[in-house]
């Protein structure tokens, strides 16, 4: 994670090197130096950092970044909740996921709660932007921004292959290939083929009956294609188009049902019967077109035409004999055993079946002027943005016997149990001037959105968000966000910051039928930056605080819902957020690096209002006035190293499950690495790798409780090749035994890179 001297976001010596008038354009941050002109709190995740630690889960990667707060679903990071400084946390509904600069929710204004989030392994870098980003970024501004950073095409000739096995027979592949070709006449051509591959058994064992013995079958699989071609046209003025495509398939057995809190206790990583036939079936395509064209050395214009695919159908438990499952799960009863397999009943599974679209093109010109006292950089954007979700979902009945064998179906008609279809056109455009005076910069802007939004219910059949019946309903509204931020650089070692700023984020097309506002913040955020002469110690430390207004929530946590928006009230949060970084082997002057991390936060998220809702779906049903948001620890802390011997730990605390009085349980981790990396020309790496978790209460909703996962200790070696066509070497290693035994002791990694010159370590 980059503070004021992290490593670049991608690894120049690969060949991979971003090119830096176009790329660090479509970063949020760019190259990370810049981080010390951000007027507000800023971190870079390297791909040296998702490397190390084998991440692939969205969530252990942003647990390392102060004043993000992510609420686990299924131990995966498959389905990823993550809040920002404290805005509810459901499905991402209010930061701003991008990938390359380009949004990436399925319907970013729609439907932005939706279940996709870009792969991290196949990323080659994380950008995480919280105060200073409501102006560039829409159109969820109240919270932040997360701009996942793809494999650039390589500068040079270069090809990468990992492969990993572990426990719950977890099998990862990694793999791309690429160049840039120089032509005479014609410029530069470049190309990019990846490929990302990750299935696991999966480490929970659901109930199995007289028809059912498949009951360890509770994984999933996932694979991610993606090319890349670029073209640098031998002009005189300086241009390059790159085409993008990438397409993603889940077919994942899991589940919205959790446990009671009894049965969690005796075995929490049990799953009912009932669950059985529970399944997510989803596939996403995304493709872009990027034209850069630099006149001159003051003027850069950047625009992109995107259009992004999603499909998804959750097969999975919608109730039992006609009650709803957070009924069933709160009465003990013939419900509930029928759930185990051991009552007869009928079992309602729902589809969950929906399709989505996003589209849109989008302009922005980056114009610098003004002498050196006083240098302006000017970015103004426009985007015209359309997208849509519809619903056309049915309901399949299930007879169940006493000994939980399924007896008949019935299959349900598609579209009776939800048709509909939310679409909406936005026109967004910004203005924001840098300003750098000496050591003083200066970073005012304003945003502003134009919704138009239609509703269709062609059936009729659910009650609209105010209790109305009517089918269709088109409203327009639009929305201004503004502020200024800035940073004063004290000297080579110290920068101060700090900002005030307006938010928004849109209802859905329906939640406006019904009569919502859009939801609004006020946020102000003041910090410091220190990086000493020797740049062995960097930190940061940020004071933070904002209020929300006409908080926008969703009913669709347990997944029974109805997916529909609902008006919370006010919300307030304040915190303390504190990084930093310290390298002994550069302040000792070794050789070798040894680079220590640690990130904490300390966050009051309260409620100024008694909740309205009363809807067993919504986190916040029930709450009371001055009650903590759910998911939101108090106090959060990470401990981490990349280098030699690598140590991860993790402690939250006080995270409230609930809007309303429960649980609020102490999570906590312990991840160590030791990594021996001994001869240069094979680049061999060996490493021991330790996951200790205790296993808590990590999600607990309507729909029961849910645990993270087991505990493991491996060990791998890789190995990296400095020749072309050199024999790839790999080796088997054994696991050690785990506190709780891991389903297949066995892991093996092979890193193979190959490319023209590979720099010593």
């Amino acid at each position: 994670m980059g503070l004021a001297i992290p490593a670049g976001a991608v690894d120049d010596d690969s060949g991979t090197a971003p090119d830096p008038k176009i790329l660090n354009k479509v970063m949020v941050i760019g190259n990370p130096a810049n981080i010390d002109k951000i007027p507000g709190s800023a971190q870079v995740v390297t791909k040296e950092d998702i490397r190390q630690q084998n991440y692939d889960d969205i969530n252990r990667v942003l647990r390392k970044v102060p004043g993000v707060y992510v609420r686990e679903e299924d131990g995966f990071g498959l389905f990823p909740s993550i809040s920002l400084r404290g805005v509810d946390t459901t499905r991402n509904a209010k930061i701003t996921i991008m990938e390359d600069g380009v949004m990436m929710a399925p319907a970013p204004y729609s439907a932005p709660a939706a279940y996709y989030s870009p792969t991290t392994g196949r990323m080659s870098g994380l950008e995480v932007l919280k105060g200073s980003s409501q102006i560039k970024y829409g159109p969820h501004t109240t919270g932040g921004v997360i701009n996942y950073l793809s494999t650039p095409v390589p500068t040079k000739e270069t090809a990468y292959l990992k492969s990993t096995f572990g426990s719950f027979n977890e099998q990862r592949t990694h793999a791309y290939a690429g160049s840039t070709f120089d032509t005479a006449n014609a410029g530069q051509f470049g190309v990019l083929i990846e490929g990302y591959k990750r299935q696991n058994d999966g480490f929970k064992t659901i109930d199995e009956t007289a028809d059912f013995r498949n009951g360890d079958d509770t994984g999933f699989s996932k694979t991610d294609a993606l090319i890349k071609l670029s073209w640098e046209p031998a002009t005189q003025t300086y241009q390059r188009i790159e085409l993008k495509y990438g397409n993603s398939e889940l077919d994942a057995n899991e589940t919205y049902l959790g446990l009671t809190e009894a049965d969690f206790n005796k075995d929490p990583t049990r799953r009912y019967a009932a669950s059985r036939f529970d399944n997510m079936d989803a596939e996403q395509t995304q493709t872009s077109l990027r034209y850069a064209i630099s006149p001159n050395d003051d003027l850069d214009i950047i625009a992109t035409l995107y259009n992004n695919d999603f499909k998804r159908n959750w097969y999975k438990l919608n109730k039992v004999d006609g009650t709803n499952l957070s009924k069933v799960l709160a009465t003990p009863g013939t419900a509930q055993d029928c759930m185990k397999g051991t009552a007869a009943c009928e079992l309602k599974i729902k589809a969950n079946n929906r399709e989505y679209n996003a589209k849109g093109v989008e302009a922005v010109v980056y114009y610098r002027f003004g002498p050196d006292t006083a240098r302006h950089e000017v970015t103004a954007g426009i985007r015209s943005h359309q997208d849509e979700v519809r619903r056309f979902q049915w309901e399949d009945k299930y007879a169940q016997d006493a000994n939980g064998t399924i007896s008949g179906m019935t299959p349900g008609t598609p579209g009776d149990a939800g048709d509909r279809l939310q679409k909406t056109e936005a026109l967004a455009v910004f203005v924001q001037d840098t300003i750098e005076m000496g050591r003083l910069t200066i970073v005012p802007g304003v945003r502003y959105e134009k919704l138009d939004q239609t509703s269709e219910d062609p059936r009729g059949t659910l009650q609209g968000v105010g209790g109305t019946k009517d089918r269709d309903g088109k409203n327009s509204f639009d929305m201004t966000a503004g502020g200024v931020g800035a940073a004063w650089q004290f000297n080579d070692s110290w920068t101060g910051f700090g900002g005030v700023h307006s938010g928004f984020s849109p209802p859905s097309p329906r939640g406006t039928r019904g009569g919502l506002d859009p939801e609004t913040s006020t946020s102000f955020e003041a910090g410091a930056r220190y990086t000493n002469p020797q740049q062995a110690l960097a930190a940061e430390a940020t004071l933070f605080h904002a209020a929300f207004k006409d908080l926008i929530v969703i009913d669709n946590v347990g997944g029974v819902g109805t997916g529909d928006n609902e008006k919370f009230g006010e919300v307030n949060t304040s915190g303390v957020e504190l990084a930093v970084q310290y390298d002994a082997g550069i302040a000792r002057g070794w050789r070798l690096r040894n680079p220590w991390f640690l990130s904490m936060t300390w966050t009051s998220a309260e409620q100024q209002n008694d909740a309205r809702s009363t809807d067993a779906e919504s986190i916040f049903s029930f709450g009371k006035k001055g009650n903590k948001v759910p998911y939101i620890p108090v106090t959060g802390s990470q401990l981490w190293n990349r280098g030699g011997i690598n140590a991860l730990g993790r402690l939250y605390f006080g995270v409230a499950t609930w809007a309303k009085p429960g649980p609020a349980p102490t999570t906590w981790i312990i991840r160590s690495t030791v990594t021996a990396m001994v001869t240069p020309v094979t680049a061999k790496q060996t490493r021991i790798l330790w996951l200790i978790f205790r296993r808590s209460i990590v999600s607990a909703t309507a729909s029961g409780c849910s645990v993270e996962y087991k505990t493991c200790w491996m060990k791998s070696t890789s190995y990296r090749v400095s020749r072309m066509g050199h024999a790839v070497a790999c080796r088997s290693l054994r696991m050690l035994a785990s506190k709780w035994r891991c389903s297949n002791p066995l892991i093996s990694t092979l890193v193979c890179e190959k490319h023209k010159d590979i720099p010593p370590l």
